[in-house]
């Protein structure tokens, strides 16, 4: 088609997540097998790279904004752009998940945090008592220094006996079939509680000047 020479893209293939170190492919495909294709960077300069009609450009390329150029019946016509992100990923997925405490009582706020460590770009989701309702609120913390690693805190406030069970994420690798999940068990009493030990009789006796010590073991 001399007037639409590009195969029209849809927008996900616009995207295009990439690997640190792995060859990519930039899918802009013509409606003519034999038209001569150029790859343009963001500078407007000319990028080169092995051109397969039936998928694109093949390469190593940087992260950035490409475009493809091609001429029709002398007229020049330029691609979508296509926009490549380079992420940093491992083949395993190393996920790590706690909490500041896994007893609380009524009325306080549980906050369970799950650490998935040397990934960029990660799909997660948190499985709880409370997730039918809503109940909890989801924060990610982005951190690159001296480590990359993505923090997502699970908070559930004004906590209630209804809270009480598993707390389960699960992390799915964004470029890979590999997933990791990992649980903590929350448990929420109506109200507190604390158990004595004393370690003496209900009477006891002392001479005069004596010291005594008395021991209560607190739970």
């Amino acid at each position: 088609d001399p007037d639409i020479p590009f195969v029209p893209s849809i927008p996900e293939d616009q995207f295009i997540l990439v690997e640190e170190g792995d060859p990519t492919v930039i899918p802009c495909r013509t409606s003519d097998p034999d038209a001569q294709v150029t790859l343009i960077n963001s500078l407007d300069k000319a990028v080169y790279a092995l051109y397969d009609t039936k998928q694109g450009f093949i390469g190593n390329f940087p992260a950035g904004s490409y475009t493809c150029k091609t001429m029709a019946k002398g007229v020049e016509f330029k691609s979508d752009e296509f926009l490549v992100y380079i992420i940093r990923a491992t083949s395993q997925l190393p996920v790590e998940i706690e909490a500041l405490k896994t007893v609380y009582k009524t009325g306080e706020t549980i906050v369970v945090t799950c650490v998935v460590f040397d990934n960029e770009v990660v799909n997660l989701q948190w499985n709880y008592p409370g997730k039918v309702k809503e109940k909890g609120l989801i924060k990610l913390d982005d951190i690159k220094v001296p480590s990359q690693k993505l923090v997502y805190t699970l908070t559930i406030p004004e906590a209630s006996v209804k809270d009480t069970g598993d707390y389960e994420c699960t992390a799915r690798h964004a470029t890979k079939e590999v997933k990791e999940n990992k649980k903590v068990v929350i448990t929420v009493h109506d109200k507190g509680f604390v158990h004595l030990e004393p370690q003496f009789s209900p009477l006891e006796a002392v001479n005069l000047h004596e010291v005594k010590n008395f021991v209560v073991d607190v739970q």
